[in-house]
Order: C-alpha cells, then sequence, then structure tokens
C-alpha cells in the first residue's frame, strides 16, 4: 500500500492554483471539473509520477472549520521536503510569501512555516 493522493483545504482553487504552480513551483497534474468544483492535483516537477497533492475546496462546514481552526492554532496542514531550506526561503521570501517561523533546527530536521494565501499554514522541512 502506498500513498497515492494527499490534499490540502483550500479556499479558492484558481487563487490555489496559481500559488501552488507559480510561487511554490509544482505542476498541474490533473484538472478535471466536478460539478461546481474541480478535481485539482499537482506533483513536484522532480516526480511527475509520484504522489499527487488534491486542492481540496473546503465548501463543507466542517472542512471550513477544521481548517480555520488549524491555522489559528498555528499547525501546518502539511509538509513538503526541501534539499536546501535556506535557498527554499530566500526565494519564497523574495516571492512574497509570508513566513510565520524562520527556518529554525528541530533536532534532526531544519523547518520552515509560510501562508500559502488559500487558508492554511505549510512547513517545509530539509533533513
Amino acid at each position: 500500500m502506498k500513498i497515492i493522493v494527499t490534499s490540502v483545504f483550500v479556499q479558492d482553487q484558481d487563487k490555489a492554483l496559481k500559488f501552488y504552480t507559480e510561487t511554490l513551483g509544482f505542476v498541474k497534474k490533473h484538472d478535471i471539473p466536478v460539478g461546481e468544483f474541480r478535481w485539482i492535483t499537482l506533483v513536484s516537477p522532480d516526480e511527475q509520477d509520484g504522489t499527487e497533492l488534491l486542492l481540496e475546496p473546503n465548501d463543507h462546514p466542517a472542512a471550513k472549520e477544521y481548517q480555520k481552526k488549524i491555522f489559528a492554532d498555528g499547525i501546518p496542514a502539511t509538509m513538503f521536503g526541501v534539499a536546501d531550506i535556506n535557498k527554499e526561503y530566500k526565494r519564497l521570501l523574495e516571492n512574497g510569501v509570508k513566513f510565520t517561523m524562520e527556518p529554525t533546527k528541530m533536532g534532526e530536521l531544519t523547518i520552515a512555516v509560510f501562508d500559502d494565501t488559500s487558508g492554511n499554514l505549510i512547513q517545509i522541512a530539509q533533513k
């Protein structure tokens, strides 16, 4: 068994798609209409057959509440791995990304946390 799709709730799929592709650098894999929303998945440019990230609409009241509460409590919705966290931190800052935690050593990892502009905090980590 393996993880093939994981998701983050987003407030606006178009805005999230733009941020996750243009700012973060993910590649769109699927963009399929499903009723009033779309099945939009992204992949790493280096692993286009790897795990997909679904930009899941937060249309359900429970999804909105969950997303709002973990954001308010400073809990990242997910984590992405990076090869050089300081380089990535600088690149994202230069692209206007707002960080809530700058690169910080935590045991074997160095982590940083940013706002994805779609209602989530995202953690990046370097081993």
